[in-house]
């Protein structure tokens, strides 16, 4: 498709030439182009669809990249990616060897500051602002945050420190939730453009130089009365108390008043952070974004035409599992309570709040106060459950060791996406969890290696309430047997799948399936490794561990996490607590000591050799130290 203005916009540059007139027929073929581009690719769509109009102004007035623009969170950044260089690339978006999802810094001179988590900019873009402010570099900083980045205690600890420091600040917040509610229309339009303007900043240094002859209690009412006249008109209380000169709320698609708002910000130099509070609509000018729940927050490729998706699968994601079998369980036992954090949908506990309005919280971007509140709830003998991406839960690593841990309270933590999750890359794996829990005392750590795994993991996590546990699962979908005979399991016992001979296969995880896939193509070369499932990486089932080596000469462990943790403390039993004299030939599989770029999950694992075929490699090497080609090797990528 061509666009007659579009086309001609490689880099901010270019877009600075246009009159101000064109700025709207602009935004209509961005929006259309950011569509398109995700209709083909997945990925974020419904953030940056909001903050069309707002990309487009923000390059126009400032001087990008020499000013530096920040967007938090990243998802809101496609837009930006296709004014900024991008363009020609942006279909490669989220594919292996193509553009980020979110925001890196590696990628573009436009991208100052990598944000994939939300809720950074202020207290990165106040560093960058000091550095710059040292340099003598009047360059502007601005922060965009946007998507409920509010929401999170770190955007208001550098909110606070920014208004300490009165650095020249620029936050614009993308207000997509109508999270801080105030009419938006005309007058709200023109008291910004008012409060923005040179005339209205000289009326306040008069009042300031006025006021400093006068007594102090005098002079600090003065002042007051002017703070508090410009929030009752504005709604801007909050920030002015917190140091800010704040501005708004504002429609964020009025792309002419956007552009004039920001030009007065420009010129002006208020001597203070500024805060731009502007109003704009999730999905915007995409009727089904509009119209869906989550306005299209995260998708698979879909038909630009009707929205539907256009992957289709009878199978059920491990998110759905977990919020299916935990809104059952609730049923029987009132004492279940269920907390995320801005992940409802993402985590399948909207199925739960459907259920259990009462006994359902998502508390925001706040993985910190989740994880509290629940071991809050834990010492009046509820049974909070913490649905919380692997790579999210790490924000909340004190509150873990601090409120739950070292109290022993039977917090249960649900981790979702845990391992690899594609083309969400590096700053969205479940990498660490593993190591960063099982190195806690009073911990218990489960891993199941099918959706039947994980229902009975979650069944037996209601019946721990002498210390914290958790279970860890993937993204994706899984193969699911007959719900209605899975039975329980003992705490800190693993099991054998199949038994054989030589070499032993301890896997922690979802690995299982590429394991027993390994096995197949080594049993028609007469090799016989048993398979063995440990389901816990704490406590280790010590049993079967000597049974494995006991019993063969080679073991190897595999995990889907980092160095540190399950086979760390294998090791430590074997050569440290196992009374037995170890003579066995122990090699570990985890993740290798990098972070790995996004690309299809199916191609992670085998770039990071957990794939079948490169168990195979691992265990022919323990018997003639050198990979050889065997018969029937040729396996059917999944």
């Amino acid at each position: 498709m061509e666009y007659q203005l579009l086309d001609k916009i490689n880099f901010p540059s270019d877009l600075r030439s246009l009159k101000k007139s064109d700025l709207q027929n602009l935004s209509n073929e961005l929006r259309n182009k950011t569509i398109k581009t995700v209709s083909k690719t997945g990925g974020h769509l419904g953030a940056g669809l909001g903050v069309i109009e707002l990309t487009v102004a923000l390059h126009y007035v400032f001087n990008t990249p020499r000013d530096k623009l920040i967007w938090d969170v990243g998802h809101q950044a496609y837009p930006h990616k296709i004014l900024t260089g991008r363009k020609k690339r942006i279909e490669t978006l989220r594919k292996k060897d193509g553009l980020y999802g979110f925001v890196k810094r590696t990628e573009s001179e436009y991208d100052p500051f990598g944000t994939a988590h939300s809720s950074t900019s202020v207290s990165a873009g106040l560093g960058i602002k000091i550095a710059k402010d040292i340099n003598n570099d009047d360059a502007n900083v601005i922060c965009v945050l946007g998507d409920g980045a509010l929401s999170a205690g770190l955007a208001y600890e550098g909110l606070n420190n920014a208004g300490a420091l009165k650095k020249r600040l620029i936050v614009i917040l993308n207000d997509n939730k109508m999270s801080i509610d105030k009419p938006v229309g005309a007058m709200s339009t023109y008291l910004t453009k008012l409060l923005s303007s040179k005339s209205y900043s000289n009326i306040r240094s008069i009042i300031k130089k006025f006021s400093k002859n006068l007594p102090d209690n005098l002079s600090k009412t003065l002042y007051r009365t002017e703070e508090f006249s410009k929030g009752m008109l504005s709604g801007g209380t909050l920030f002015e108390e917190l140091g800010f000169y704040y501005l708004g709320p504002i429609d964020g698609h009025n792309i002419n008043e956007l552009v004039s708002i920001l030009e007065n910000i420009k010129n002006n130099k208020i001597d203070k952070p500024i805060f731009l509070h502007c109003i704009t609509k999730k999905g915007k000018g995409y009727k089904p974004a509009e119209k869906s729940d989550d306005k299209f927050h995260g998708v698979n490729e879909f038909d630009v035409n009707t929205g539907e998706s256009l992957l289709k699968t009878n199978s059920k994601s491990y998110s759905k599992i977990f919020g299916e079998t935990l809104t059952n369980l609730a049923e029987s036992d009132e004492k279940i309570v269920a907390i995320t954090a801005a992940m409802m949908s993402g985590t399948g506990l909207n199925i739960f709040k459907d259920k259990f309005t009462k006994r359902f919280f998502d508390v925001g971007i706040a993985e910190q106060h989740a994880v509290t509140m629940a071991a809050g709830l834990a010492t009046e003998n509820f049974k909070p459950y913490v649905a919380i991406y692997s790579t999210f839960l790490q924000r909340a690593y004190d509150q873990i060791i601090h409120d739950v841990a070292i109290q022993k309270l039977p917090v249960r933590f649900a981790i979702d996406r845990a391992g690899q999750v594609g083309s969400d890359g590096p700053t969205h794996a479940g990498s660490f969890d593993i190591t960063y829990l099982t190195t806690l005392p009073n911990f218990i750590v489960m891993a199941p290696s099918s959706q039947n795994e994980l229902i009975k993991m979650i069944k037996a996590s209601t019946l721990i309430d002498d210390c914290p546990s958790a279970f860890r699962y993937p993204r994706g979908t899984g193969v699911l047997n007959d719900i209605n005979s899975v039975p329980e399991i003992e705490i800190g016992k693993g099991y054998i799948f199949n038994k054989g001979s030589d070499v032993a296969i301890l896997n922690l995880g979802t690995r299982l399936e590429a394991c027993l896939e390994a096995s197949n193509i080594l049993n028609q070369n007469n090799i016989y490794p048993t398979i063995a499932d440990a389901r816990f990486a704490k406590p280790l089932d010590t049993k079967l561990i000597d049974n494995l080596l006991d019993n063969h000469k080679y073991l190897i462990t595999i995990e889907e996490g980092a160095i540190g943790g399950f086979a760390s403390h294998v090791l430590n039993y074997i050569h440290n607590i196992r009374v037995k004299r170890n003579s066995n030939v122990v090699k570990n599989i985890f993740f290798p000591d990098k972070f790995i770029n996004h690309m299809k999950p199916e191609e992670q694992y085998k770039e990071i050799k957990m794939d079948s075929k490169s168990i195979v490699n691992k265990i022919l090497k323990l018997y003639d130290n050198k990979v050889i080609e065997i018969k029937n090797y040729n396996l059917q990528e999944k």
